[in-house]
């Protein structure tokens, strides 16, 4: 248009100052996987890893779970040492000791599981945590061995035994020396409930496969961590097998809590406390019956 002036912007000429863009350092924010929320992750730390906004409950290592639970410094390992040989030979895209030498080295343990004895509110409590960043926490020889143990350490010492399970199943990589350690630990775990040795089982996510089927639901009480993936096989192995729709959720704890598959669900904020709970209500129950059981055999009934 005639007579209009245009000034162009000129960054050199106005004298605009720039600034380098400041790098995100890696890690500083984590996304939620169920509301997709992004959160501040040294805020996620100090809530145990639990979404502030719809109470997911991220994925949380072996040690974190012993600092939740136990009392401080009262953690003390047992039965290390303990490696998984290689009976059949496996190999698939690696040789079955190349692997576990693999996973030894990345994650610093032994195999999928580590126990101990501790104590939970000052009561004396053997425990036992499986470790999912070893192999999927998938139980062979060496896990069903120290769970084993674990359940004779609580037997002689007639301390209650806890185990918090993760787990994917059954190693394949030992077949079927892996499938005998769920009737090993089950018939281990009899011997508890015959001595009256309380046993609590705390399942988080994942348990499946032959853990499930055996020790993690075995428990006098079964505690699961709010929407942890429980069960077996898997839904679309199981939708194939009987050829029907499965509900939604039917895999995870809430389901299996409103059909009686676990006792309670418990956030991890208030897991110490409600195991202690249990604890105290559970060995103050089988002292009152062993005393009212001598009382019968010292007071013969009057006939």
């Amino acid at each position: 248009m005639k007579g209009l002036r245009v000034s162009w912007f000129n960054r050199a000429k106005r004298k605009v100052e720039t600034t380098q863009k400041k790098a995100v350092p890696d890690g500083l924010w984590t996304k939620c996987d169920f509301c997709t929320e992004i959160l501040f992750t040294k805020e996620l730390e100090k809530e145990l890893w639990v979404c502030s906004k719809c109470g997911n409950h991220f994925m949380i290592s072996t040690d974190e779970y012993i600092e939740i639970l136990c009392d401080e410094g009262s953690f003390s390992e047992t039965h290390t040492g303990l490696t998984s040989g290689d009976p059949l030979k496996f190999k698939d895209l690696k040789k079955y000791p190349d692997r576990v030498r693999e996973y030894g080295k990345k994650t610093g343990r032994e195999d999928a599981v580590i126990t101990g004895n501790c104590r939970i509110e000052e009561r004396d409590v053997v425990l036992a945590v499986m470790d999912f960043s070893y192999m999927g926490g998938s139980m062979g020889s060496v896990v069903g061995e120290k769970i084993s143990r674990a359940a004779q350490d609580a037997l002689r010492a007639q301390r209650p035994l806890i185990v918090v399970s993760r787990s994917g199943g059954a190693r394949m990589q030992e077949s079927i020396f892996s499938l005998m350690q769920m009737a090993k630990t089950s018939a281990m775990l009899s011997k508890l409930t015959e001595a009256r040795v309380p046993y609590i089982s705390i399942l988080t996510n994942p348990t499946t496969g032959g853990v499930t089927a055996s020790f993690a639901s075995l428990g006098d009480i079964i505690i699961a961590e709010p929407r942890a993936l429980i069960g077996f096989a898997g839904a679309r192995v199981i939708k194939q097998t009987i050829g029907q729709d499965l509900p939604e959720g039917f895999q995870r704890s809430e389901f299996l809590l409103e059909h009686g598959m676990v006792d309670m669900i418990q956030p991890r904020s208030e897991l110490r406390a409600a195991v202690s709970g249990v604890l105290d209500y559970m060995c103050e129950h089988v002292q009152a019956t062993e005393q009212e059981g001598t009382d019968d055999t010292e007071s013969p009934a009057v006939s």
